[in-house]
């Protein structure tokens, strides 16, 4: 792996904050050279300031969104902090105009296992009754693999085995250890590249929102201005839900706490 140094570390530092509002911590050395190392092969530059040097010269845009792609994707998994699906249960149970569909978003998608746990849950609790899912992320990597649906069964092991049974199937012969999302589930799911530390697209507006595990890379005020564009495209009375370690306490304080990373917007 090609060493990096840190007056180099440095520029990506701020690469990635101008490009995504991502804060690095300088724990992250490592993890950005790994991510890229191979892009520096590929692209026939010898060092680290070079390759970013191509980034910025306006005449790679393709590279560009690669290494965006390498340096904002997480890990995920189906039916991460379970508390949170369980809540939105007791939500959907609540009475409510049938004819209204229910739309919900997930803010920070990845590679589309917390999509697809939501569009389980809104299936499973709207029986008959219009309901929409839109997931996004600043990575087109992540969204290629979000919409094939498909995973390694060690990814699913919190998903519940009836809701596994119904709305997947699970891979025989070469696709063995795996599992497909299947095709009608997601065809109600609709994946979209956006960048929340820009101005967001016409989206509509939500009832419920999960921004989860993302504020954590993100410095206050980028958090606060993440935070207020998403809150303006909730409807009056939605939820916005964000992981478990995150708070918006001192951050946003125009939503209402419902519990510990619970937040509903006033009527």
């Amino acid at each position: 792996m090609t060493a990096i140094t840190d007056g180099e570390f440095a520029q990506f530092q701020r690469f990635i904050y101008e490009a995504a509002g991502i804060t690095l911590a300088r724990t992250k050395k490592s993890l950005v050279a790994g991510r890229l190392s191979r892009r520096l092969q590929h692209c026939g530059v010898a060092s680290y300031a070079e390759y970013l040097k191509l980034l910025t010269s306006g005449a790679a845009a393709a590279e560009l969104q690669t290494a965006v792609d390498l340096l904002t994707t997480n890990e995920t998994y189906f039916f991460r902090e379970p508390k949170h699906f369980e809540f939105l249960r007791q939500e959907l149970a609540k009475p409510r105009r049938r004819a209204v569909q229910y739309r919900a978003w997930s803010a920070a998608g990845s590679t589309g296992e917390e999509a697809y746990s939501i569009a389980m849950v809104l299936e499973d609790c709207l029986p008959g009754q219009p309901w929409e899912v839109l997931a996004s992320d600043i990575s087109t990597r992540v969204l290629a693999r979000a919409r094939a649906g498909h995973y390694s069964l060690q990814r699913t092991s919190h998903v519940p085995p009836a809701y596994l049974k119904r709305f997947c199937l699970k891979g025989q012969g070469a696709q063995h250890g795996t599992l497909l999302v299947e095709r009608w589930l997601r065809s109600k799911v609709r994946f979209l590249h956006v960048n929340l530390n820009a101005r967001l697209p016409q989206l509509g507006t939500f009832d419920v929102v999960f921004l989860r595990n993302v504020l954590i890379y993100f410095d206050a005020e980028t958090k606060r201005k993440v935070v207020e564009r998403i809150a303006n495209a909730i409807k009056p009375g939605g939820l916005l839900l964000i992981g478990h370690s995150e708070t918006l306490t001192g951050i946003y304080d125009a939503l209402e706490t419902v519990s510990p990373s619970i937040y509903r917007k006033g009527e």
